[in-house]
C-alpha cells in the first residue's frame, strides 16, 4: 500500500490502462513512421520510428505487467454511499487501490496476503475477484471476495484475530464462505 510520501496520480489516470494507451499511440506513430519511410519523408520517418517503436515496446511491457482493477460485485446503494463517512482510512485505501490498474504485481493486496501468511507462495495466495460495499448493523462495510482454492476455510478462520490486528483499529472482521473455495472478508467499520 502506498505511503503518504509517494506521489498520487489523479483518479481518472488510475482507471486508464497505461499499457493500452502506450500500445495504441506507439502503434499509430510506428505506422506513420513506416508510411513516411515508404513515402520518402525522412523527418516524419525518424519521428515515427524514434517515438513510435519505444512507445510500442513500453506499452507491451506495461501490458505484460498489468493487473486490472477488481470488479464491483454489485452497485453501491445510495444509503451505503451516505455512510462512507464512517469508512476508516484503511477501508478507503483498500477500495482505491484494488479498483485501479496496478503494474508489476501478481495479485491485489499481495503484500498483505504475504504478511498474513495466507498461502506459502504467491501462486497459492487467494485472488481478489470482487468487491462491494454494504451496511451491517448500520455501519459501513467493505466486502472483499477471494477465490481461495489453495488456502482452506479453516486457515481463514484461524487468522481472524490476525486479520483484525492487521487491518487496524476501528475495523471488525467477519468471514463468510458463500461457496467452496470462495471467501468473503468483510471489513466492518466500528466508528
Amino acid at each position: 500500500m502506498e505511503t503518504e510520501k509517494q506521489l498520487k496520480m489523479p483518479q481518472i489516470l488510475q482507471r486508464i490502462p497505461l499499457g493500452g494507451v502506450g500500445l495504441v499511440i506507439g502503434s499509430i506513430l510506428t505506422v506513420i513512421g513506416f508510411g513516411a519511410y515508404f513515402a520518402d519523408m525522412p523527418t516524419l520517418n525518424l519521428a515515427g520510428f524514434f517515438y513510435g517503436i519505444p512507445l510500442l515496446l513500453g506499452g507491451l511491457a506495461l501490458k505484460a505487467a498489468e493487473l486490472p482493477p477488481v470488479p464491483w460485485r454489485q452497485p453501491t446503494p445510495p444509503e451505503v454511499m451516505a455512510h462512507r463517512t464512517q469508512a476508516t482510512p484503511t477501508q478507503n485505501q483498500i477500495r482505491q487501490e484494488v479498483t485501479r490498474y496496478r503494474y508489476g504485481e501478481k495479485v491485489h493486496l499481495g503484500a498483505a496476503l504475504e504478511r498474513l501468511k495466507l498461502g506459502a507462495t504467491d501462486e497459492e495466495w487467494p485472488v481478489l475477484v470482487g468487491i462491494h460495499e454494504e451496511l451491517r448493523d448500520n455501519h459501513y462495510t467493505l466486502v472483499l471476495t477471494f477465490d481461495s482454492p489453495d488456502v482452506p476455510w479453516t486457515m481463514w478462520q484461524e487468522k481472524v484475530e490476525k486479520l483484525t490486528n492487521f487491518f487496524g483499529p476501528d475495523i471488525q472482521i467477519a468471514l463468510h464462505q458463500p461457496q467452496e473455495e470462495m471467501v468473503e472478508l468483510a471489513l466492518l467499520s466500528t466508528r
